[in-house]
């Protein structure tokens, strides 16, 4: 079937004008396993694994219908390439949305199996599934994703923590043009060996009788133990890379050859002809499989395309939190610093939620975090709830994918703003993504945490602003609290939005130890304090008589922002309006553009480098929507276009804004 499959596709590439890959020379290992999977488990194919889906009883019009990008593609609605697959269908093994890039998949579904793993642990997930065998997580990878560094994080963390994952390895020793011998030193087999507590076993990928039965020996494996294992199967890759990169740009006829030799097709047709198989029978069975690959391929074609108005659908899962709800200010109450505020949420959602749970660098047991925002949770929730990482932001962000798939929901923390690099693959191309490019069925639930922002010489590593990298990232909102009240309830709105939330938390307002912040404490909401996200506030108003006369002005600014604005403002009593956003994506244009329109003047504060900043972005949505009711260009203020944030205190204070700058640009202002 999957020849025929592939010479439809070369006689029709005017229509097949997307790219694709095909899984020709690859198709005996990825059978055995297709055809081994129950509906209990989860399997990541990547992208040259068709002959997977067809073993698990995908029909090939389905796949085609992604192949032409049609509307009905029971994937992504003809969002995804070919072979991009997700699927929540009932009876058949579960599949999570996953990128094209090259080995990213390891980590979300290393996440898969360590969600397995925590459900199995509590008995009160585990009502529903005791009728069934246990079940496994299987990643497909090509040989050349394992030299990549994320790989080796989920090996790693699938090592330490025993997870009942497969990672099935198939070698057809090339890349796109790069050889096997001029990328790696060793095939995933020896390098596995490394890895301490993940077993391995090697399979001739062509031969489907020994594929079968090796990976029939995995599979058992991992259900009975409960432990890992890496399936390293040699194939020929007998087809292009792509259709768009084709083979004959730079392989060789010898090289060609070789990979010929081992074809799985003759293979298997020469073990059929040796069981008494006649060639005739095969020839009947070779044509009936050409007429159905052909009548599939034309009831695809004929598909009708997507709704150019469904482009924008699915960004986000609908949230039920929409509106302020609880006690903020609880008669009685105490006033608390912000860290303190949002390490009591996560205590009363952890209390009464089994499935949530909190880990990253030091928040374990022994420190509970380096700002002591995650201090004695492990004492009360336990160790499997929360526990320390390895230092693999990668892991810690891509694998809260594998874990909202199975219903569980993790906080999650990168320890300074300025380290969430190394994270952002998996955050931009896998958490990002998902929502959307699954229609909906694998939205990402979770939060991730990020102290932020510089005070007191903390120098070029623990004192950035990131803010504007996240903001651009489409599908994932963004947090910027300046107080413990707001921070709590922000905590509790992201914890129950079913979309990835990030949230920004200033060190220097953590404890108010930086001068003038004194205001970030606040009398603690009640544990049923709500706060949505998409809701400014106005945390300073003007006089109507400035406001009248034309001498009055807005700033719209967040977290630190908020401390300068107010204490400069101190300077023009009556004359200004504070609007702290809160969060950054949703934003609140409406309460932004109605408060700039009412005093014609505005200032954007930030504490980021300002050139290309969400300042200046903002700044020029302004501009925008308020052009006839501006008396003055909209005026931007921020951080010096330094590449970091000096040690040096006196060099930092240059850099960053300050009281006496804000209070400058003020005046400024009410001149025009």
């Amino acid at each position: 079937m999957q020849r025929q499959w592939l010479k439809t596709y070369e006689e029709n590439r005017t229509i097949c004008k997307y790219v694709h890959s095909t899984s020709r020379g690859h198709e005996a290992i990825q059978l055995a396993l297709g055809l081994q999977l129950k509906s209990q488990d989860w399997v990541s194919p990547y992208y040259r694994d068709e002959s997977v889906m067809l073993g698990m009883g995908w029909r090939p019009y389905e796949l085609m219908l992604q192949l032409l990008a049609k509307a009905e593609d029971p994937f992504t609605g003809g969002r995804e390439y070919y072979n991009h697959p997700n699927s929540r269908r009932e009876n058949f093994p579960k599949i999570i949305h996953q990128s094209s890039a090259t080995g990213m998949q390891a980590i979300p579904t290393t996440g898969l199996a360590q969600g397995v793993q925590y459900i199995e642990h509590f008995a009160q997930f585990n009502e529903a599934n005791q009728n069934q065998e246990p079940p496994v997580v299987v990643c497909c990878l090509g040989d050349s994703s394992v030299t990549e560094g994320e790989v080796s994080e989920a090996f790693q963390f699938a090592a330490l923590k025993q997870l009942p994952i497969i990672y099935l390895v198939e070698d057809n020793d090339w890349g796109i043009s790069v050889s096997s011998d001029e990328a790696r030193t060793m095939n995933a087999f020896e390098y596995i060996s490394g890895f301490k507590g993940i077993e391995r076993l090697h399979i001739d990928g062509s031969d489907f009788e020994k594929s079968y039965e090796g990976i029939e020996n995995a599979i058992h494996y991992v259900r009975e133990n409960r432990k890992p294992i890496l399936v390293h199967a040699k194939v020929p890759l007998l087809g292009h890379h792509t259709s768009g990169v084709r083979r004959e740009w730079y392989r060789t006829e010898e090289d060609l050859v070789i990979h010929q030799k081992s074809d799985p097709s003759q293979k298997l047709k020469a073990l059929l002809l040796s069981k008494g198989i006649s060639e005739d029978e095969l020839i009947k069975i070779e044509n009936e499989e050409k007429a159905f690959i052909e009548k599939e391929f034309q009831s695809a074609v004929e598909a009708a395309e997507p709704n150019p108005e469904t482009v924008t659908d699915f960004v986000f899962a609908p949230t039920t939190i929409t509106e302020e709800s609880g006690v903020r200010t609880p008669e009685n109450g105490e006033k608390v610093v912000m860290v303190d505020a949002a390490l009591h949420a996560i205590e009363e959602i952890m209390r009464k939620h089994p499935e949530s749970m909190f880990y990253g660098q030091d928040v374990g047991r022994r420190l509970g975090g380096v700002f002591r925002e995650a201090a004695t949770l492990a004492d009360k929730f336990g160790d499997l709830r929360v526990f320390n990482t390895a230092i693999q932001e990668a892991y810690i962000i891509g694998s809260t994918i594998g874990l909202s798939a199975l219903g569980l929901k993790a906080f999650v923390e990168v320890q300074f703003a300025d380290y969430i690099y190394p994270g952002l693959n998996q955050l931009v191309t896998e958490i990002s993504k998902s929502c959307y490019l699954s229609c909906g069925k694998f939205p990402v639930n979770m939060v991730l945490r990020v102290p932020i922002g510089a005070y007191g010489g903390g120098g070029p590593y623990h004192s950035g602003s990131v803010e504007s990298i996240l903001a651009n990232i489409k599908g994932i909102k963004v947090c910027y609290p300046s107080n413990a009240a707001d921070l709590k309830g922000l905590m509790k709105a992201a914890y129950y939005d079913p979309n990835p939330v990030v949230m920004l938390e200033h060190k220097g307002l953590y404890w108010s130890k930086v001068p003038g912040t004194d205001e970030a404490k606040t009398i603690e909401p009640a544990e049923d304090y709500i706060l949505p996200m998409g809701k400014g506030i106005s945390i300073l108003q003007a006089d109507e008589q400035f406001v009248d006369s034309g001498n009055s002005i807005c700033i719209i600014t967040y977290g630190m922002g908020v401390y300068w604005a107010k204490n400069a403002a101190r300077s023009f009593s009556g004359q200004v309006e504070i609007i702290d956003i809160r969060t950054l994506y949703p934003l609140d244009e409406t309460l932004i553009f109605e408060t700039v329109k009412k005093h014609g003047k505005c200032l954007v504060l930030t504490e980021e480098q300002l050139r290309n900043s969400f300042a200046e972005a903002l700044a020029c949505r302004i501009a925008q929507n308020c052009f006839y009711q501006l008396d003055a260009p909209v005026n931007t203020l921020g951080a010096l276009d330094t590449p970091a944030v000096p040690m040096n205190i006196i060099l930092e204070q240059a850099m960053l804004p300050n009281v006496e700058k804000v209070e400058n640009a003020i005046r400024s202002l009410l001149q025009y």
